[in-house]
């Protein structure tokens, strides 16, 4: 019986750095440099963040081999992230993915970070999710509805038309005055706090999309009157200001989640990307799936931020195809999903 390919990946779309390597589904290793000088600016600096990746690109590559245990010259193919993401931080991932892997003589294969992030589901130890499914992608740079027909058969059905709801998470967070990033600092604030305290209207948006900046302006400006009659009103309030943001960011997902569910008949839903890490948007999942009798999947903690074993899974789908890939393949910072 035939050994399952050795799959290294390469993980640069936006400030981690990731290099992991899975045999068939199982991880091997997954690495993952993180950039703590962007905390001095509030957000990601994109010139920075590409400086820190070549730089951190080598070392992760060393430790993610000698964790999985395995010689370059073992290896099957190398996938690597070719979009979307910040434009300087794909191009260190994808020169140094395709020459590296043409140095030793193994083919490179390009990959979706989004498709990638649906794929996590099937790393670790959780049932693999059926298909067809429904996966929510929220993330801090996007926000998705994805139909789910097979592994390399996806379409987005709904998605946000101007910010995403990370994004929206991270922005509040930093009105605040929390430190960045914003997001998971307002999960652990949240959950001392009354997420009925104060009430945000909804946006109106018709069908499966979202929209997340007119609630990010309405937040502000809530913000700023509070803080114009008490200026500690933030500091006073804070744990119930982050559970009645988060309530309302969460309200908005999983109501265009239970559309999708309603209008495409498939109860087996899924949420991927950094904010599936959040534990209220679990939590809420967990709740409605009780109420509507879905089955749910969320991937383990480690595969829901940025990782390289996604990129790896993606990978190791797309070479089981038998598809070839030219070393011609450019970042493209705004690739789209299909």
């Amino acid at each position: 019986m035939p050994h399952p390919p050795l799959i290294l990946a390469i993980e640069s779309s936006c400030d981690d750095t990731g290099v992991a390597v899975i045999r068939g589904h199982e991880v091997l290793s997954n690495v993952i440099a993180n950039q703590s000088v962007h905390e001095n600016y509030g957000g990601v600096v994109p010139e920075l963040a590409s400086r820190a990746h070549a730089q951190n690109i080598v070392p992760a590559l060393a430790e993610a081999l000698k964790i999985a245990e395995v010689l370059p010259n073992e290896l099957t193919a190398v996938a690597y992230t070719c979009g979307p993401g910040l434009m300087g931080s794909l191009h260190v991932g994808v020169a140094f993915a395709k020459s590296w892997a043409w140095a030793n003589g193994i083919p490179s294969i390009p990959v979706n970070h989004m498709q990638a992030h649906v794929l996590a589901h099937f790393l670790g130890p959780n049932p693999d999710p059926g298909f067809p499914f429904l996966c929510l992608t929220v993330s801090g740079g996007h926000t998705q509805l994805v139909k789910v027909v097979s592994a390399l058969d996806m379409s987005v059905i709904g998605e946000t038309r101007d910010d995403a709801a990370g994004e929206a998470f991270d922005k509040v967070a930093k009105l605040m005055g929390l430190p960045y990033p914003g997001g998971p600092v307002l999960d652990r604030l949240a959950r001392d706090g009354n997420p009925n305290k104060f009430r945000f209207s909804k946006p109106r948006v018709s069908g499966l999309d979202m929209s997340f900046s007119g609630l990010k302006t309405q937040i502000w400006q809530f913000l700023q009157h509070g803080q114009q009659e008490d200026p500690r009103f933030v500091e006073a309030n804070q744990s119930d200001i982050a559970a009645s943001v988060q309530a309302s960011i969460i309200g908005i997902l999983l109501e265009k989640l239970e559309g999708a569910v309603t209008q495409t008949g498939i109860a087996e839903v899924a949420i991927a990307g950094g904010v599936s890490a959040n534990s209220g948007l679990r939590k809420a999942l967990f709740s409605n799936a009780e109420r509507l009798g879905w089955k749910v999947h969320i991937p383990p903690f480690e595969f829901c931020t940025d990782n390289a074993a996604m990129v790896a899974m993606a990978g190791l789908k797309l070479f089981e195809t038998g598809r070839s890939f030219p070393l011609d393949i450019e970042p493209m910072p705004r690739l789209k999903f299909n």
